[in-house]
């Protein structure tokens, strides 16, 4: 965040209130000179209410009096106490359009065949399914089984190309370090 909320309510209050010339409000608020000449002058920003930067945390008066002083300072913006507390991701289901659910299974089956080293829980992920799905899908008990034609997620539009990638690789890595080979693809519905 570099330049203060609502830059122009921030450049009338300091223009009312301060002695700070138009070179230094305008660096602040992001503003040009000539736009806070206008705002002095009573030309721009005439229904403007100002908006007080010291009383928002935006910056503290000790800064302000010090560029007074010198003008060719420049304010620098308080950084807010919210910015250093990182938010937690928040892990909402993968939602998929309505004309798109009908691919769902034709995807669970091309990463089955295609990938069999993902997951299911991977899988669901990736796809915004159920463990039921994945399963039902697996063992031919779903109730389209018969109409699923395995289709790459990617051009279905269900996943992006990067997660599935990613995808691929942490499970190859989680087998990896198992100690267990990565299982070659195989076709849906062989026994062995």
């Amino acid at each position: 965040m570099d330049r203060p909320l609502m830059p122009k309510a921030t450049a009338v209050w300091l223009v009312d209130n301060t002695t700070l010339t138009f070179e230094q409000i305008a660096k602040f608020c992001g503003l040009h000179a000539l736009e806070v000449k206008g705002i002095a002058d009573g030309e721009v920003g005439a229904g403007i209410r100002g908006l007080d930067p010291v009383s928002g945390g935006q910056l503290e008066r000790s800064e302000i009096e010090r560029c007074q002083k010198d003008p060719k300072a420049e304010l620098k913006l308080l950084r807010p106490a919210a910015a250093d507390i990182k938010q937690p991701k928040r892990k909402t289901p993968r939602y998929t359009p309505l004309s798109k659910r009908q691919d769902r299974p034709d995807a669970i089956a091309w990463l089955l065949r295609n990938h069999p080293e993902l997951a299911d829980q991977q899988i669901c992920k990736l796809l915004g399914t159920t463990k039921n799905t994945v399963n039902a899908v697996r063992d031919r008990t779903h109730w389209k089984s018969q109409e699923i034609r395995p289709r790459d997620p990617v051009i279905l539009g269900l996943c992006s190309q990067i997660d599935l990638d990613a995808a691929v690789i942490a499970a190859r890595a989680v087998r990896a370090d198992a100690g267990e080979p990565v299982p070659a693809p195989v076709e849906l519905g062989v026994e062995d």
